[in-house]
């Protein structure tokens, strides 16, 4: 059964005006000139039926204006979920710079699984290849979808129309991106629903022009932008969907009616049901544990470590509906929902209340429930009545259980009183501390000997204890040997001590301490050594905020960090009898509401004393917290440079 005559006309309708606005826009706004590719029309039309179900008509009209955007724009790719969905080419046509007129065979275009890596539920794409495009060339087509835009659930019948039908029946939500890849004359959303139906809708960051009428007994809501040119990124910026023009519809009043449906969709399901084998477990991880924090936690450890990452297809709708403990525990594999659902089952059978929250990595979940969610996690319930994230799926071998990767993340947990739209609060950097303290002795022959010891927490114990949590422990030694090489290619590494047994790391933070000599390691030269201190490089992997760009000068959007962090870096270097430290005695201490920053340089006695203290206090930092970062990340920078020492 077909829906698409009336959306079909209403894009066809908006077509003639566009070509005639888009002539002048190309020859007066030197962005449009200068491109290599420009569309003139980029319209969406959903119509929606009563079951919540949307008809899509996706048409585009592009204009190549360089070789370079002939290549470009050769071939039409478009993703869909056939679980959920069904999508076809209609038509293209190429209308020719000289006149010409060719219509693309579109029975030819291709329907192939799409490129995937971890997960694999059979995700598919359409292309269509267009053939050699030229200078001049205006290319339109057309795309017919059916169904939602995201696999969700299980649990619909199996008639080939009930996929298409969202699993919370009736209701019907959309996400759309605004932001464009090429400069775009105008783009279009167009959604018709049932008089009957309630719509809420916010268009964010960034303006639209927007309008509601009645069209054949429905509701028609149109949005359009006009003249819209590419963001222009910039590093380590927050997602696109919290820097660029997007809109959020929804059907569903309010966040709490989704957390109310999403609990009672995997408890009538029997998502949680206790097996023996794994209630046999469960008591023996919790015995001998006296506090709620230590079961919790045990748990949760137990649940990452051993359930692996793996996203097969296991059946009809890999969504919300998470999959039976029978299922994972005898599979100990599958992604994030078959993680937490392991852990939710535990929990309950260790005598916690215990429920699932969906969760969006990567960028925020805005007020209007319209389920941007790509992550499943847990909640447990204290005895306080407080409930508490956990996140199986991103703290394997981590001391934390909620990954403080995913501080300032949005969740909506399926609790049986219903939940508002959570947030998870800002970790502070302490618990991510990566200390280093060395002791060095420098040699008027440009040897350097010493000792350090490094200690981590949090994130960065994670970090630092990787290579004994994920390596092969023949390859222990050769992993510490390569973070002296990081400061010389002539390091030698003479002893280590990583205590009893580094694998564990639920014990307590990592501990590592280096014996090393380095030869040569001083630039020599008329009686002057030039010196550079050592734990400058040692485990920069650990120092993400390192990788940051900071001599850009303003942002005009906010950025993101690994995690909030500590860095404390004392390091002591004794020097050859009668030479002294050349370089000028500095301290520095600032703070602001993003980073804190103190260090000094000093000669005490016949020792060159340097301390760095750097705290970076968030995440995902706001525009206006980067002065504050730069300054103080900057501030730590400058700490490495070279020492010289004069005879």
């Amino acid at each position: 059964m077909k829906y698409f005559p009336i959306i079909t006309l209403s894009l066809l309708s908006l077509a003639p005006g566009i070509e005639a606005q888009g002539e002048n826009e190309v020859d007066t706004n030197p962005v449009f000139a200068k491109a290599d590719c420009i569309t003139l029309l980029d319209s969406t039309a959903v119509s929606v039926q009563e079951s919540g179900s949307g008809s899509f008509a996706i048409y585009k009209k592009f204009k190549v204006q360089t070789l370079q955007g002939g290549v470009a724009n050769h071939v039409i790719k478009y993703d869909y979920d056939p679980l959920t969905a069904y999508a076809e080419f209609k038509q293209a046509t190429i209308y020719r710079a000289g006149g010409d007129i060719v219509n693309i065979d579109v029975t030819q275009a291709c329907d192939y699984a799409a490129p995937a890596r971890a997960i694999y539920w059979g995700a598919r794409q359409i292309m269509l290849e267009l053939g050699r495009l030229y200078p001049g060339d205006v290319v339109e087509y057309k795309i017919e979808k059916k169904g939602f835009t995201y696999a969700l659930l299980a649990g619909a019948e199996n008639e080939d129309e009930s996929r298409f039908i969202p699993p919370m029946r009736g209701q019907f939500y959309d996400i759309v991106p605004f932001w464009v890849a090429e400069p775009t004359l105008r783009k279009v959303y167009k959604l018709t629903i049932p008089k009957e139906k309630e719509i809420q809708f916010h268009f964010y960051q960034g303006d639209c022009s927007s309008s509601m009428h009645y069209e054949n007994g429905k509701k028609a809501y149109t949005f359009v932008i006009e003249n819209a040119i590419p963001v222009k990124q910039e590093p380590n910026m927050v997602n696109l969907f919290d820097a660029a023009p997007k809109l959020m519809l929804s059907s569903t009043p309010e966040w709490k009616d989704k957390s109310l449906w999403f609990h009672k969709v995997n408890e009538d399901y029997g998502s949680f049901e206790p097996i023996p084998e794994a209630q046999k477990k469960v008591n023996e991880l919790i015995k001998g544990k006296k506090t709620e924090m230590e079961k919790i936690a045990v748990l949760t450890h137990w649940v990452a470590d051993n359930i692996r990452y793996s996203g097969i297809s296991m059946g009809k709708g890999e969504g919300y509906t998470l999959h039976n403990l029978k299922m994972n525990y005898t599979d100990r594999c599958g992604v994030c929902k078959d993680i937490a659902g392991t852990l939710i089952a535990f929990l309950r059978m260790a005598g916690f209340e215990s429920y699932p929250a969906m969760t969006m990595a990567g960028s925020r979940v805005e007020q209007i429930p319209a389920d941007h969610f790509n992550h499943c996690v847990a909640v447990v319930k204290l005895s306080d009545g407080t409930y508490i994230p956990l996140d199986p799926t991103w703290v394997p071998f981590v001391r934390e259980v909620w990954s403080s990767a995913e501080q300032q993340q949005n969740y909506l947990p399926g609790i049986p009183e219903g939940s508002d739209l959570c947030v998870t609060p800002v970790s502070a950097p302490e618990n991510h501390y990566l200390k280093i303290k060395a002791n060095n002795r420098l040699e008027a022959n440009g040897t350097l000997k010493g000792e350090l010891t490094v200690q981590a927490e949090g994130q960065s114990d994670a970090s630092v204890r990787r290579v004994f949590t994920s390596g092969w422990q023949a390859d222990w030694k050769n992993s510490m040997e390569a973070q002296l090489l990081a400061i010389s290619p002539n390091a030698r590494l003479l002893s280590v001590d990583w205590g009893k047994d580094p694998k564990d790391y639920q014990a307590a933070p990592i501990k590592i301490t280096f014996r090393y000599e380095i030869p040569d390691y001083a630039l020599a030269g008329n009686d002057v050594l030039l010196v550079k201190p050592t734990s400058d490089k040692l485990y920069r992997s650990v120092k993400s905020f390192l990788r940051i760009n900071t001599d850009i000068e303003t942002r005009q959007y906010g950025f993101k960090d690994a995690c909030s962090r500590f860095v404390e870096q004392e390091e002591t270097i004794q020097l050859p009898t009668g030479y002294t430290l050349l370089n000028e005695a500095k301290e520095d201490s600032m703070q602001s509401t993003s980073a804190d920053f103190e260090g000094s340089l000093k000669q005490n006695g016949n020792k060159v004393v340097l301390h760095q203290r750097l705290a970076l206090k968030k995440r995902v930092y706001e525009a206006s917290d980067w002065e504050g970062f730069r300054t103080a990340v900057n501030a730590f920078k400058s700490y490495g440079d070279y020492l010289v020492i004069k005879k």
